[in-house]
């Protein structure tokens, strides 16, 4: 722990739903930084399966073990939510290369619009790296086991919504 520095990182994303993926990420990031606020986006450019109140109990739980984690839901530019907040850093997952090109030109502009946060990408254990959350809903939508992608509260939550939408 006393490599820790005092800095501030935000790991934002959708967490629609949260993945064992994801869980590993913010462990790694704990390890890096005195202070992680995962930040839940509200999603207004995507379709969520999870309302946005789900998805921040749903990160709540996968980080209660980890007192320096704050979850917190954003609206907007994530500027401005990094800027309010303090951050000094960005955490994003990598799984693969095909996330690098995204990854790359995203770190590229938040660097134009916040020059003075940093771009941190971690990369979950070998046995998360395929995880991805769409392929979790898809997976559970189409009635599959997704025991191994997410935690046993996050798979209750998407089996009691695919029994709501009435999908089989």
């Amino acid at each position: 722990m006393a490599n820790i520095h005092p800095v501030i990182a935000v790991y934002p994303g959708t967490f629609d739903p949260m993945t064992l993926g994801h869980e590993d990420v913010v462990r790694r990031a704990t390890q890096l930084f005195e202070t992680v606020i995962v930040a839940v986006a509200a999603g207004h450019h995507k379709k969520a399966m999870f309302s946005l109140s789900e998805r921040i109990e749903m990160a709540k739980e996968a980080v209660r073990e980890y007192p320096q984690v704050e979850v917190e839901s954003f609206s907007g530019l994530l500027r401005d939510f990094v800027v309010a907040r303090g951050g000094k850093a960005m955490v994003r997952g990598l799984r693969a290369v095909t996330d690098f090109d995204y990854e790359f030109q995203l770190a590229g502009m938040n660097r134009s619009l916040m020059p003075d946060v940093e771009t941190v990408f971690l990369t979950p254990s070998d046995k998360y790296q395929f995880i991805s959350s769409t392929f979790v809903r898809e997976i559970a939508v189409l009635g599959g086991e997704v025991d191994k992608f997410v935690s046993p509260s996050v798979q209750q939550r998407l089996i009691e919504k695919v029994r709501a939408s009435g999908t089989p």
